[in-house]
């Protein structure tokens, strides 16, 4: 089975430097815009400080909101391959089922008590 199309992000170790090294660059931006907006040197630094704090939480709050609700790279990948294992084993168990003769069909279906003893003789459906 091919994986599924990616449709997050997909953090590597490369695209973490480089968004740490963007966050940086941010940090250094935003100083830059607050003095050219008229803030002195500690000022603008404190802007920007704030600015990105501000990020910092907002990301975290996302983050704590995709833990909260299930919706995590991980979570959705384990139901995406349990999903396909299950449909995959359901498919090989009911092509062995039907494989079978149809006494050992009733057989096994009795056994499982998937079939009383007072059924018809008619052969059996697959649970």
């Amino acid at each position: 089975m091919a994986p599924p199309p990616s449709t997050s992000l997909g953090m590597t170790r490369g695209k973490a430097l480089i968004l740490g090294l963007a966050f940086f660059g941010l940090g250094a931006g935003g100083y830059g815009l607050f003095q050219l907006a008229g803030f002195g040197e500690a000022s603008a630094g404190i802007a920007a400080e704030a600015v990105l704090i501000l990020i910092v939480i907002g990301w975290i709050g996302s983050y704590l909101f995709r833990v909260v609700t299930g919706n995590m790279t991980y979570m959705q990948q384990r139901r995406v391959y349990r999903s396909r294992y299950e449909a995959a084993t359901d498919d090989e168990l009911q092509k062995r089922f039907e494989a079978l003769p149809a006494a050992e069909q009733e057989a096994l279906l009795r056994e499982l008590g998937q079939l009383g003893d007072s059924a018809d003789q008619s052969r059996p459906t697959a649970p």
